[in-house]
């Protein structure tokens, strides 16, 4: 009986332990990953760390909704689903630059945090071994050269400007082969000037650091002219036309360095140990050095002499000048500027706030201006000796190809002057610096312009794969046949992209849209150019017949100023070209759905991609519509031409996944 009893006693504690101990065991075999790792990409959760510290007035509305929105964030640029550009210039950021956030992005090419507000010591990017050009300049950032940086061989553009970096500039900078930009003035870098020998380093800057020594003479830094070293008074070298301080000369023979003016030999113990005194100076040396003071101060007498004669031809210019008119400079801006009061009241000096916008303009006028604050990489006279090659000819400007020092190329656009003649100089310059501040991947970068006696130039970086033209039509001889509809996709998101970017950053607008204006760069990416320049133009003159087909219709018919939505109508008929292969002025006046069906006839042996096709020539139909109300904003469009991209890239993987 006792046996009975027990054995149901211990049937229930087994099942008792049982119970209790099974989800003890079994919790930490069942483990639920965090939903980041389900949903976002390694890549997602890098921009999103990033953001995290470096914009603390969240001014970068990221949201994830699908697994690759991220490839339409701000700033952000995919191939194949990985980041390969972050650009985030100007963008009103604040914070640091966290550690192990943005050096994840393994396939990343370009990195601009350019005139931001971040601040702290740039953290380690070795791991980016992919990059080519990295931008932080306009920031806060301090501590030391990055020593990371060394490390990416394939790096050919670093800009550290305008920080608070310290400490030397290491030597062995020379191991980056590749560079040919590389801007480090304004900072606070001491120690000597590196030997950089860079073969292909075309842009370089550190002016304004506490940097010493002398500058080595290498046929690489023997290239730039003083400005590159300028504001680091203890440099010193030929280069910059500096004697380098000696002592030597002014304390006897360099042998003769020991106390009391003992040789070496006695300082070493030498001959015996007989100490050897040098001789005094003898009396050729005392002729000479009195010689010195007697030549310095008959040179001060006669810097004395030039100043004081200087002054008196100064005065009696200005006795006989009474009763005359007072002459002015002949420049554009002061012309224009002073048309209204250039009646002065004689011996009346003028205020020094009406002088001081004269004297900068007159600076000005006659020099190479750089915008956006672009080091001068090169001088007027530099450009004037250039080899040209004519590129093209319009009714506003005449383009070259200009090969400074037979190493930077650049495109220089020299303005028509009857056309721009309406555009007074004062106006011309206002409009070409807010043009300058302009940046962006999709806009071709606008270096510099120039303008004295009529004449006007503006240069840009030279594009080396040439214009869609020449990509859409070819050969003039031949038929050329359309693109792949995914390469209009790709430069239509790329045009569509600096499009926006020039009505939201600005009040400014293209104005001069079609496939001559759109270059492909480095990376084939599309990139606008003569943006801004339309405005500059009298309108009233002769209009280009392969310009007219791109213009809206109701800049046509009343010369009415130009606005974001001719762009837009613009950015319809150059998509329009894309998609057909035929220029604007061979396009039919269709409504929508017989629109369709002239792109399909086009291109009968794309049965298979109807449906991509169709999308695209809807949106080149709304950009195009003759009432500029009904037509979509630009954003709009571009947003329209992102999810075509997105929902084709759904469908690739999806197909994928099935395969």
């Amino acid at each position: 009986m006792p046996k009975t009893k027990f054995k149901p006693v211990l049937h229930l504690f087994f099942f008792f332990f049982i119970w209790v101990s099974v989800p003890c065991f079994s919790r930490p075999v069942i483990t639920y990953p965090p939903q980041t790792s389900l949903l976002f990409s390694s890549d997602a959760v890098s921009i999103l760390s990033f953001k995290s510290k470096a914009d603390l007035d969240n001014k970068l509305l990221y949201a994830l909704n699908e697994r690759f929105d991220y490839c339409q964030w701000r700033g952000v640029k995919c191939a194949q689903g990985r980041v390969v550009r972050y650009i985030l210039q100007n963008a009103a950021l604040r914070g640091v630059f966290p550690a192990n956030s943005l050096s994840k992005l393994d396939q990343l090419r370009v990195l601009s945090l350019r005139n931001n507000s971040l601040s702290g010591p740039i953290p380690d990017l070795s791991s980016l071994y992919n990059l080519k050009s990295l931008f932080l300049g306009h920031n806060n950032f301090s501590g030391t050269f990055p020593p990371s940086i060394l490390l990416l061989h394939r790096i050919t553009s670093l800009d550290l400007s305008y920080n608070e970096l310290t400490g030397p500039i290491p030597a062995n900078l020379t191991d980056l082969e590749r560079l040919n930009v590389l801007r480090l003035e304004w900072n606070r870098f001491d120690g000597p000037v590196p030997a950089l020998n860079q073969s292909f380093l075309l842009i370089f800057n550190v002016s304004g650091n506490n940097l010493t020594g002398k500058i080595p003479v290498t046929p690489t830094l023997s290239k730039f002219n003083t400005t590159a070293f300028s504001l680091n008074p203890d440099l010193c070298g030929e280069i910059i036309n500096k004697a380098c301080a000696s002592r030597a000369p002014f304390f006897g023979s360099p042998s003769a360095s020991g106390p009391l003016g003992q040789s070496a030999e006695a300082q070493s113990g030498g001959g015996g140990g007989v100490m050897v005194l040098s001789p005094p100076s003898s009396p050729k040396k005392s002729h000479r050095r009195t010689g010195v003071v007697l030549g310095f101060t008959i040179g001060i007498a006669l810097i004395l002499f030039s100043v004081l004669l200087a002054l008196a031809v100064v005065k009696k210019q200005r006795v006989d000048s009474k009763g005359t008119k007072p002459t002015t400079i002949a420049s554009p801006e002061v012309t224009n500027s002073n048309a209204g009061n250039s009646r002065n009241h004689i011996g009346e000096p003028p205020e020094r706030k009406t002088m001081m916008p004269e004297i900068q303009r007159l600076k000005k006028s006659g020099n190479l201006v750089f915008v956006g604050g672009e080091v001068e990489g090169y001088s007027l006279e530099q450009l004037m000796r250039a080899s040209a090659e004519l590129l093209g000819r319009g009714t506003m400007a005449t383009t070259y190809k200009a090969v400074v020092d037979r190493q930077l190329i650049l495109t220089v656009k020299r303005l028509d002057a009857g056309r721009t003649a309406v555009t007074g100089g004062e106006a011309f310059e206002q409009h070409m610096e807010a043009v300058g501040g302009l940046v962006h991947p999709n806009l071709v970068p606008l270096r510099a312009y120039f303008q004295a006696k009529g004449e006007r130039l503006v240069i840009y970086d030279y594009q080396p794969n040439g214009s869609v033209f020449n990509l859409v039509h070819g050969s003039r001889s031949t038929r050329a046949k359309p693109l792949h509809w995914t390469s209009c996709l790709k430069i239509a998101e790329d045009v569509a992209q600096g499009l926006a970017y020039i009505h939201q950053a600005s009040r400014l607008v293209h104005g001069n849209l079609k496939s001559t204006n759109v270059l492909l760069g480095t990376d084939f990416e599309a990139c606008l150019t003569d943006y801004c320049l339309a405005v500059l133009a009298d309108s009233s003159s002769t209009e280009d017949p392969d310009s007219l087909a791109y213009k809206a219709p109701e800049i046509r018919k009343s010369n009415r100023k130009l606005t974001p939505k001719s762009d837009v109508y613009a950015f319809g008929v150059f998509l329009l070209e894309l998609l057909t292969g035929k220029h604007p002025s061979q396009h039919p006046v269709l409504v929508p759905h017989d629109l369709l069906e002239w792109v399909r006839t086009i291109r009968e042996d794309d049965v298979g991609e109807y449906r991509w096709l169709g999308m695209l020539t809807e949106v080149a139909s709304v950009c195009s519509l003759t009432s500029p109300e009904q037509r979509p904003a630009m954003w709009q469009a571009l947003k329209m031409i992102q999810e075509i991209k997105e929902s084709a890239m759904m469908e690739d993987r999806a197909s994928f996944g099935h395969s």
